[in-house]
C-alpha cells in the first residue's frame, strides 16, 4: 500500500516508506483548535479514559500523543510524539538539546532507560571554578557555552521505540514538523516567562525568534512557526538521532557552545557523536498504604528521585503519619480548606530532611560512585529507615531538627563530602497508557528555563552541567560524589514513577512533575495523596505544595492556614510561603460503575492536559 501524509513534504513520505509504513495504515495527523494555555492556577476537572490515556504539559503535545495512540501507537510511540512537540511549544523546558529519563512497562516488567546528559571529554572538576578560585555565580555559569551537557533524550528515545515502537519512527515526527511549519500559538505561559526573562535576548538567535524588534516578548496568541526545527526534525525523521548527533546539526551545537564569546564550552564533535544512552535496573520498593501492598518503582542515580522519595515515603511508615487526615475537605481545590494538618507537616519535612542528607552525601553517576554498602537498596533497607525515622521528634509537639545529618547505610560512612545546596530548576513530565497494556513514565529537561539561553538550529542548548557541584571538594580536599567529572552523568532529581499492586502486580499509576528539587516533593505529594488518602489523581495534584531541602521550611503561598503556619513556626522551623509552580501529570487505575477506568490529571499550576478514550 502506498503511504500518503497530506501534511508533511515529499521528501519525508519517501523515508517512511522506506520505514516499513507500508504494513500498516498511514498515522495521519490533524492540526487540532489551538487553545491559549493559561499561566498562574486554572481549576481542571480531572478525565477518565478507558483504552489509553496520554497526560503532558501542553495540550497540543497532549494531542500529539493521542492521535498517536489513536492511530494503534504504543507508549513509546506517543512519549515520542509528545516530546518533540514539546520541543516546539514548550522550548522553556526541554527538547532535542536536553536530556530524559524514561521508565517503561512492557506488561510484564519494568525498565529504566537512561538519556541523562554527559559532561564532555574536556571538562574536568574545576569547571564551575572561577578566575578568583572561587564557585561562580549560578547565572555566570548558566548563560553560554560552559554549563551545556551531550544531549541525550533522541539517542535514548530511539533505543526503546526500536524495542517497543509500533508506528515506524519518521511517522511520530509528523506533529511537530506540521506545527513548526505551520504555526503554533504562543501560550500565556510561555509569553509570561519570556517577559521575566534577562538572559535569553542576549543571544541573537533566540532574541530574534523569541522577541519584537522593540524587546518585548511575543504576544499571547501570535502564531509561531519554526523552519530551522522543522529541518531538523526531517533529518532526525529520515536518519535517527544521526540527524541531530552527527553531521552539520552536531557542528553547529559545537560551534555555538565553543564560540559563545563571553562564556565558551567543551563539548565537542566526537562528545556528540559518542553519546550512549543506557538501560539500567529501576530502583522499586515495597509501600504500605490503607493496608494495601504497593510496589513503586522508579529511576536509579544519577536520578536521585526515586531513592529520596522511597526514604521520605519508608521513613513516614515509621511514624504515625498514616493516621493523620487531611484537615478538612477532599476536594484540594483553591476553594477548598483540604491541606495537610501540621502534625503530618512535621513529621513529612523531617523525614524530607533525613533524605536530602543522605541525597547530598552520596548519590551521583553510578559509573563513577559506589553505592553505600555495596548497593543502592541500602538507602531503602527497611531496617535503615526505622533507624532514621528514630531521630524525628515525634511526640506532640516536638520540635524540627533544624538540619539533618547523612546515615550510614549499610554500616558504611562515606569517604566522600557531601555537597552544598545548589539551584535546580526545568523539566517537563510525560505519563502514557496505551491499548496494549504498556505504560510509560518520562521526564525531560534542558534543566534551567530555557537552558543555556543558546539557540541552535531553533532548539534551546541544555544547561545540564550545573547539576554537578560547582564546589568539586570540602575545605579538607575530600571530593564531593557529584563533582564534575569527563564523562559522567549530572545527579538529577527528576522522578517519573510507576506504581504497582504487589499482589497482581496490576499497574496502579503513572505520575511525575517538573520542579528541580522540589520534584521529589511535588511526586511523593502526589503518591502519598492517591495511595494514602484515597484521593483522584486531580485532586491529589491539587493539594497544596509543601517541601524541605534540609533548610527551611517551603509551603506554597497563599494555600497553608495561618495556623497551620504558626504551628510550625512554634515548633522551631523557619517557614517560607513561596510560589511552587508544580507541573504533575498523573494517570491512575480506577473504576466506574464496576468498569475499570484510567483517570488522570493534569497540574492547575501550568497549561497541560489529559486526552485518552
Amino acid at each position: 500500500m502506498k503511504c500518503s501524509f497530506q501534511l508533511l513534504a515529499a521528501a519525508l513520505a519517501a523515508t517512511l516508506l522506506a520505514a516499513g509504513c507500508t504494513s500498516a495504515p498511514p498515522f495521519a495527523y490533524s492540526v487540532p483548535q489551538q487553545p491559549e494555555g493559561a499561566s498562574g492556577y486554572t481549576e481542571k476537572p480531572g478525565w477518565a479514559a478507558s483504552k489509553f490515556a496520554v497526560a503532558a504539559a501542553n495540550p497540543l503535545a497532549t494531542d500529539a500523543g493521542y492521535q498517536v495512540l489513536k492511530a494503534g501507537g504504543s507508549a513509546i510511540d506517543a512519549a515520542i510524539a509528545v516530546q518533540m512537540v514539546l520541543a516546539l511549544v514548550e522550548p522553556q523546558s526541554s527538547g532535542l538539546g536536553g536530556g530524559a529519563f524514561l521508565l517503561h512497562y512492557n506488561g510484564n516488567a519494568v525498565e529504566a532507560f537512561d538519556g541523562r546528559e554527559t559532561a564532555p571529554a574536556a571538562a574536568d572538576e574545576k569547571l564551575f571554578i572561577g578566575a578568583n578560585g572561587r564557585p561562580m555565580a549560578f547565572i555566570d555559569a548558566v548563560a553560554g557555552g560552559r554549563a551545556v551537557g551531550v544531549p541525550g533524550t533522541v539517542r535514548m528515545l530511539e533505543m526503546v521505540h526500536q524495542q517497543y515502537g509500533k508506528l515506524p519512527w519518521a511517522q511520530l515526527f509528523i506533529p511537530a514538523i506540521t506545527l513548526a511549519e505551520g504555526g503554533f500559538k504562543v501560550s500565556a505561559r510561555l509569553h509570561a516567562l519570556l517577559k521575566i526573562e534577562q538572559q535569553l535576548k542576549k543571544d541573537p538567535v533566540a532574541a530574534a525568534y523569541f522577541y519584537k524588534p522593540n524587546g518585548e516578548p511575543l504576544d499571547v496568541g501570535f502564531t509561531l512557526r519554526n523552519q530551522p526545527l522543522a529541518d531538523v526534525l526531517k533529518k532526525i525523521a529520515a536518519s535517527g538521532s544521526k540527524g541531530l548527533l552527527e553531521g552539520e546539526v552536531a557542528q553547529a551545537i559545537v560551534s555555538k557552545v565553543q564560540g559563545h564569546p563571553g562564556n565558551p564550552g567543551k563539548l565537542s564533535v566526537a562528545d556528540l557523536a559518542g553519546y550512549q544512552a543506557k538501560r539500567r535496573e529501576p530502583i522499586c520498593h515495597d509501600y504500605t498504604a490503607q493496608a494495601r501492598e504497593f510496589r513503586i518503582c522508579g529511576m536509579p542515580p544519577p536520578s536521585s528521585g526515586a531513592i529520596a522519595i522511597g526514604q521520605i515515603l519508608g521513613v513516614l511508615n515509621h511514624t504515625n503519619a498514616a493516621s493523620l487526615p487531611l484537615d478538612t475537605g477532599m476536594g484540594g481545590t483553591p476553594g477548598s480548606s483540604a491541606a495537610p494538618s501540621a502534625e503530618w507537616l512535621h513529621l513529612y519535612t523531617e523525614a524530607s530532611r533525613l533524605a536530602f542528607a543522605d541525597r547530598t552525601q552520596y548519590l551521583a553517576d553510578p559509573d563513577f560512585v559506589p553505592p553505600p554498602g555495596g548497593s543502592w537498596m541500602s538507602l531503602l533497607d527497611p531496617a535503615y529507615l526505622a533507624e532514621r525515622a528514630r531521630l524525628i521528634q515525634q511526640q506532640p509537639g516536638g520540635k524540627s531538627m533544624k538540619a539533618a545529618q547523612p546515615g550510614s547505610p549499610g554500616g558504611i560512612k562515606s569517604a566522600y563530602a557531601p555537597m552544598l545546596e545548589q539551584p535546580e530548576h526545568g523539566t517537563s513530565h510525560i505519563s502514557v497508557v496505551d491499548a496494549y497494556g504498556n505504560a510509560i513514565a518520562m521526564t525531560t529537561t534542558i534543566e534551567d528555563a530555557f537552558g543555556a539561553r543558546q539557540m541552535v538550529n531553533g532548539f534551546l542548548l541544555n544547561n545540564e552541567l550545573t547539576d554537578f557541584s560547582f564546589a568539586p571538594r570540602d575545605a579538607s580536599g575530600a571530593p564531593v560524589a557529584n563533582r564534575v567529572q569527563p564523562g559522567k552523568r549530572p545527579r538529577s532529581s527528576m522522578a517519573p514513577t510507576l506504581v504497582f499492586d504487589k499482589a497482581s502486580g496490576q499497574l496502579v499509576m503513572s505520575v511525575g512533575s517538573p520542579g528541580g528539587a522540589l520534584i521529589i516533593h511535588y511526586t511523593a505529594k502526589t503518591l502519598y495523596g492517591v495511595l494514602n488518602w484515597g484521593l483522584l489523581p486531580q485532586q491529589a495534584i491539587n493539594l497544596p505544595n509543601f517541601a524541605a531541602l534540609n533548610g527551611p521550611t517551603l509551603l506554597e503561598e497563599k494555600r497553608f492556614a495561618p495556623a497551620t503556619v504558626e504551628a510550625l513556626r512554634a515548633r522551631g522551623y523557619e517557614v517560607r510561603e513561596i510560589t511552587m509552580t508544580s507541573g504533575l501529570q498523573a494517570i491512575a487505575r480506577g473504576q466506574a460503575h464496576g468498569k475499570p477506568l484510567w483517570l488522570g490529571g493534569a497540574d492547575p499550576r501550568r497549561e497541560g492536559v489529559m486526552m485518552g478514550e
